[in-house]
């Protein structure tokens, strides 16, 4: 993150004393608007376009690159409050003729929210399906990633359209019934039992517990400028309100373990990526779904935490890019058989 920022000072500064002074001066005056523009200038960078879909009245906001070709296209689902750019780290790595799409969950971003929503797995299940058939990504089967919230969304599609999946990538994803408790299910449990809903430790209101919830999810320690934390807070607390709605619609009783009863419907070649420090969703759960999805190929990453798109986006690519690679290579030898 720190080389990250660097980066952005010398592409907007320049060499010249002047504009960089200015650039210095708005960085600390409105980070929240330098961190979107941050992300506009990786997004052009790597040629992922913004784009919208509707489904009804329904706006669904996501970026894409590349088309539809012979390789199956790739869904991204991100987690829990974050939004489409969280993949951008990933998508620098991934071959550029793929077709990438990464999607704005319900609620999330550009991707329209409304009080009458339905903010379960299960209704987010039939938003993203709504999603689909509005950019007509089920012509052909895809390969659908998901992480953590998204990774419990990607699972239960599968298991309920498995016409529509290729293969599938679960990064550490939430919905199962874990063999160890994690950090964060520990505080979770002590905040149930005390009726404290307003300390969820996943969605933060200042700088300082900004700070605290990047080292619950991450291994790697990222040096972040007090500015970026503040830029970050201020992009978060607007928002605030409808993470706490949807946090306390996903550990319901219909959704905390949607994944769990759902894994057993899951046909898709399947792969499995998990940190092995993680303090939100004990690496415990990999052997949950090994045990289920017959023939899994499970990734353990040493020295990550629960942000493993954020902390290895170059490993995590490299894992996609062979398990498709795979895929393809054991497809094309039946074809010839």
């Amino acid at each position: 993150m720190d080389i990250d920022v660097l980066n952005m000072f010398l592409v907007a500064g320049g060499t010249l004393l002047v504009p960089l002074l200015a650039f210095m001066t708005s960085f600390l005056l409105w980070p929240a608007a330098l961190i979107r523009i941050y992300y506009w200038y990786w997004r052009r960078a790597l040629g992922m376009q913004v784009k919208y879909s509707s489904y009804g009245n329904y706006k669904f906001c996501y970026t894409a690159r590349g088309k539809p070709g012979n390789k199956p296209s790739v869904l991204m689902l991100h987690g829990f409050s974050a939004h489409k750019d969280m993949w951008l780290g990933m998508v620098k790595f991934l071959p550029k003729n793929l077709h990438l799409v990464c999607v704005d969950m319900p609620g999330h971003e550009g991707t329209s929210r409304s009080a009458l929503d339905y903010y379960s797995i299960c209704g987010q299940v039939k938003r993203i399906h709504q999603f689909v058939e509005s950019i007509g990504l089920n012509k052909k089967p895809f390969h659908l990633v998901g992480t953590s919230m998204g990774g419990n969304v990607a699972g239960v599609y599968a298991a309920q359209h498995p016409t529509h999946i290729s293969s599938l990538t679960l990064i550490c994803p939430a919905g199962l019934m874990y063999p160890i408790e994690s950090k964060f299910l520990k505080q979770l449990k002590v905040l149930e039992k005390s009726g404290d809903n307003q300390r969820i430790p996943l969605i933060p209101s200042t700088a300082g517990e900004m700070e605290d919830m990047l080292r619950l999810c991450s291994f790697v320690r990222f040096k972040i400028p007090q500015q970026v934390l503040q830029g970050l807070i201020d992009e978060r607390i607007p928002h605030n309100e409808f993470y706490r709605k949807l946090f306390l619609a996903l550990v319901d009783e219909k959704s905390r373990h949607s994944l769990h009863e759902n894994m057993n419907k899951i046909m898709a070649p399947t792969q499995i990526i998990w940190g092995k420090q993680d303090q939100v969703l004990d690496v415990s759960g990999a052997e949950v779904l090994a045990g289920s999805l017959r023939g899994c190929q499970v990734e353990i990453l040493e020295n990550c935490g629960h942000s493993v798109v954020m902390e290895r986006p170059r490993k995590s690519a490299k894992l996609m890019t062979d398990f498709l690679s795979s895929l393809q290579s054991t497809d094309n030898h039946k074809k010839h058989d």
